[in-house]
């Protein structure tokens, strides 16, 4: 019997840099909270929800993500890059219906479902309830935010900018997508012109961010749509993170959900 479930591709090559020291001696990804790491708690999420074809692209420390069962892929070029040069470091692997994730962010298998329903080509998570967690995080709640605006029919208009205020934000980008074979295609299209033009992307495709990635797609007149969440997830990126007790409180609603 065929299994129709999509592939599944891990952004893991990140240094963590503001996590040091706990980074250390092992990627950002294995970072641990509870005595269980960032990537084996998304790994296990994954699995929960039957999704076993997975493909890990590692870089800083990659001997530490080797795991049964999953392809462990290398950006050789982990240290001076960003997501997208990641991504396409393993752009064989980008074929059929594909859902990428960041590592640093563990979610509930809610979240989950929710990705895996949407028939779009290019469907994005969104938390339409950030501003508690963000406030939490951060004492300048625009500090870290980013725009993302929707339209009225749920897809994205603007994704990835400097906010200038609260109104420019309709949700949280999360790091976690799903593209159809038709998305992948869009998304393939958009970066390597942006090889030849990195104007497409507002800076080189070595240091281009997932939403810029996400932004030139939609200024081709493509389709990104936003999936609705509803809080159920976090992100570990500073030490600050691991030491607020909304973190812990999250990761263990998560587990037992």
């Amino acid at each position: 019997m065929k299994n129709n479930k999509p592939k599944v591709i891990l952004l893991v090559a990140g240094e963590g840099k503001r996590l040091r020291p706990y980074t250390n001696d092992r990627p950002k990804c294995m970072v641990e909270i509870d005595g269980m790491s960032l990537i084996d708690r998304q790994l296990k999420v994954l699995r929960e929800e039957g999704l076993n074809n997975i493909v890990m692209i590692g870089g800083d420390k990659s001997d530490m993500l080797k795991r049964e069962g999953i392809k462990l892929k290398l950006n050789p070029r982990y240290y001076e890059t960003n997501m997208v040069w990641t991504l396409f470091s393993a752009e064989d692997e980008l074929d059929g219906d594909v859902v990428v994730s960041y590592g640093d962010i563990v979610y509930s298998r809610k979240v989950l479902k929710s990705l895996l329903k949407s028939t779009a080509d290019i469907a994005v998570t969104v938390d339409k309830k950030w501003e508690s967690y963000w406030r939490l995080r951060n004492e300048n709640l625009l500090d870290d935010a980013e725009t993302l605006k929707l339209r009225k029919d749920g897809t994205i208009s603007e994704i990835g900018k400097k906010p200038k205020s609260l109104d420019e934000i309709d949700g949280q980008y999360m790091g976690l997508m799903k593209f159809s074979n038709k998305g992948i295609k869009h998304i393939k299209k958009v970066f390597h012109a942006a090889e030849k033009n990195s104007a497409l992307l507002g800076r080189a495709v070595e240091n281009a961010y997932m939403t810029d990635l996400l932004q030139a797609v939609i200024d081709a007149n493509k389709l990104v749509t936003a999936v609705p969440i509803n809080g159920e997830w976090v992100e570990i990126d500073t030490i600050g993170d691991l030491n607020i007790s909304i973190t812990t409180e999250r990761l263990r609603e998560i587990s037992h959900g």
